[in-house]
């Protein structure tokens, strides 16, 4: 049995702005909890596609710690290497996750940077046509780990601790799907 959480207006009166970004918000995240254990599911495309001012609440609010495990999980990689990645203290993401508390804004950025660059490329394989059997998170972990001719050799993994390095990875997709850097 899934028990969903999200922030959903009562029925008996208009939803406010606030609350129709934090009920997106919520739904970009898609968070779960089974019986078996405690999991939360992300809905790539839907973190690529949040509003920016959604996505600076959510980040605000910080996501939930289990999502760096579920993150690494969906991309075939060990969370100690998407934590070296990202930037993050293990011992603290660990502490956080058995305590089942959220990230902190700066980590929870970091965290949402690699959904959202997962969801990107979702996002261009879905627009070429051609989406069958494409998981998008393995093949950004192992995009990440290439060394880029475009960053003078450097694994884009290198600029993923930082919200810049973020965007110029971005960047290095989007040129990289339009054939700008093959």
């Amino acid at each position: 049995m899934s028990q969903k959480f999200s922030i959903a207006p009562s029925r008996h009166r208009r939803s406010t702005p606030a609350e129709k970004r934090a009920a997106a918000s919520s739904a970009a995240l898609d968070l779960r909890v089974t019986e078996r254990r405690k999991g939360v599911v992300v809905s790539f495309k839907k973190v690529y596609q949040i509003e920016p001012l959604e996505l600076v609440d959510l980040i605000k609010k910080g996501v939930p710690a289990h999502t760096v495990v579920e993150l690494a999980r969906r991309m075939s990689i060990t969370k100690e290497r998407l934590f070296a990645t990202l930037g993050l203290p293990r011992a603290t993401v660990d502490r956080k996750v058995r305590e089942n508390k959220a990230l902190s804004p700066d980590e929870s950025s970091r965290v949402l940077g690699v959904a959202r660059l997962v969801g990107h490329a979702q996002t261009l394989v879905d627009e070429s046509g051609e989406p069958q059997d494409f998981n998008a998170a393995q093949w950004v972990a192992n995009w990440l780990a290439q060394p880029m001719p475009a960053l003078a050799g450097h694994c884009p993994a290198e600029l993923m601790d930082t919200a810049e390095g973020q965007a110029i990875v971005a960047n290095l997709l989007e040129r990289a799907q339009s054939g700008a850097y093959a």
